[in-house]
């Protein structure tokens, strides 16, 4: 189980296509966050014209302390789900900064450190739904990040949801995170705890 942790400032962005649930997954962790984890939480979005293939963009600042600034402008991690969002966001990402791609759709990374799965084809063929692509993110997401609980999270996922897309969101959730596990190593959030100047500390 991972340790209750300090964050001075957190940053993450969300970035991708429209259509690919960017807004609902920040909404999502930034709630979890705040009412499952105890954090400061402060979120901001930005989309294209068109609702469907346009960019979108959602930041989260998350902290144990109170918020000064609440826009996101020197990234601890970026998840890019499209190659145009990488290309974009990537000079946003700090030194040390993790960057999160959907595998697939970008084919040219801008660094060879980077964390990578084919979100999109494992919700259509692992769970039979593409919109769910977001929430297999939000699970892998749980695996790399040192300060979120899985099971906290899960609680927050399923409590905003539904109930008739409740189940098939957890099995994505679950999906999500198992396979981050699998591919990324037991303790891929070790990233962080390398660079304090990143604004996070375990309390022991």
């Amino acid at each position: 189980m991972k340790q209750p942790q300090y964050l001075n400032r957190f940053e993450i962005r969300f970035s991708g296509l429209g259509g690919q649930g960017i807004i609902t997954l920040g909404k999502i962790m930034g709630q979890g966050l705040a009412l499952g984890h105890g954090y400061s939480v402060t979120q901001t979005q930005s989309y294209g014209p068109e609702a469907r293939g346009g960019s979108s963009k959602c930041d989260l600042v998350i902290s144990s302390d109170g918020i000064s600034y609440p826009k996101a402008e020197n990234l601890d991690l970026l998840v890019a789900l499209s190659q145009e969002a990488c290309n974009s966001y990537y000079p946003y990402l700090k030194q040390g900064g993790a960057l999160v791609v959907e595998s697939d759709l970008v084919r040219q990374v801008p660094t060879n450190k980077f964390l990578g799965l084919p979100f999109t084809a494992l919700a259509k063929d692992r769970i039979g739904i593409p919109q769910a692509m977001n929430t297999i993110v939000l699970g892998a997401l749980s695996h790399l990040l040192p300060f979120v609980q899985q099971r906290a999270m899960r609680k927050s996922l399923e409590e905003v949801l539904p109930a008739r897309i409740r189940e098939i969101n957890t099995k994505a959730f679950n999906l999500g995170h198992r396979l981050a596990k699998k591919n990324w190593g037991d303790d891929a959030g070790a990233i962080w705890r390398e660079d304090q100047t990143l604004g996070v500390e375990i309390k022991r």
